[in-house]
């Protein structure tokens, strides 16, 4: 049964087309939702893929907690890279900004490094090869300003699409949350998830359709 709202539906066989479509061109995906960790750690898992395909290369953008999803190969630096940006240098960073360039924007070039290194280890990286995951945003934005948070999203998601990627990032906000407002058209997709009754929950908005998915169970 489909989601009905402005004359459109989304029903169970378009969205698993839609999402067919989105692992083969590559794509980017907000998970948002507060008080749902469980349900981020089970997406983040399907999102990254099975953990012993060595045709995965995963790139963690961490605040120094474990990720979410932590992979059977994670010792493999050829396949797997944490970036932990808590822990960035300060002398460094002092340094970048004394050459005008902000913390956001050394992290920006620290995520681009590991993934140039990856596409050189790949010799070319293929279609969703490449998996990205960023936990959390709510991290970055308690340090920085929303608008330069922007900037670092605006950047990761531009590399990762133009290599046919798969980025997620996690947002524990609620759906109506102002940041989550102003981030959404950086992304092909928004998942809003929840718990009603006891059951997970995960409801689709995407990008080129007009009405959402219906809730779904994870």
């Amino acid at each position: 049964m489909g989601t009905e709202r402005g004359g459109v539906a989304v029903g169970q066989a378009d969205f698993a087309q839609t999402l067919a479509r989105l692992k083969r061109d590559g794509s980017n995906v907000l998970l948002v939702g507060a008080e749902t960790t469980d349900i981020h750690t089970a997406l983040c898992h399907r999102l990254l893929g099975e953990t012993d395909d060595g045709a995965r290369y995963r790139l963690f953008v961490t605040d120094g907690c474990e990720p979410l999803a932590k992979t059977n190969d994670e010792t493999d630096e050829r396949t797997v890279r944490t970036i932990d940006y808590s822990a960035l240098d300060p002398a460094a960073t002092a340094d970048a900004e004394l050459r005008g360039r902000t913390p956001l924007g050394t992290l920006g070039i620290e995520i681009a490094d590991a993934i140039d290194g990856f596409q050189g280890d790949a010799d070319g990286l293929e279609p969703s090869q490449l998996r990205v995951c960023v936990d959390s945003l709510v991290a970055l934005l308690e340090e920085h300003t929303v608008e330069k948070v922007f900037r670092l999203l605006h950047m990761t998601t531009s590399r990762v699409d133009t290599l046919q990627g798969m980025g997620h990032y996690h947002l524990p906000l609620d759906r109506d949350h102002e940041a989550v407002h102003l981030f959404e058209p950086l992304f092909d997709a928004v998942v809003e998830t929840r718990v009603r009754d006891g059951v997970a929950e995960q409801r689709w908005e995407l990008r080129d359709r007009e009405a959402p998915t219906d809730w779904l169970s994870v």
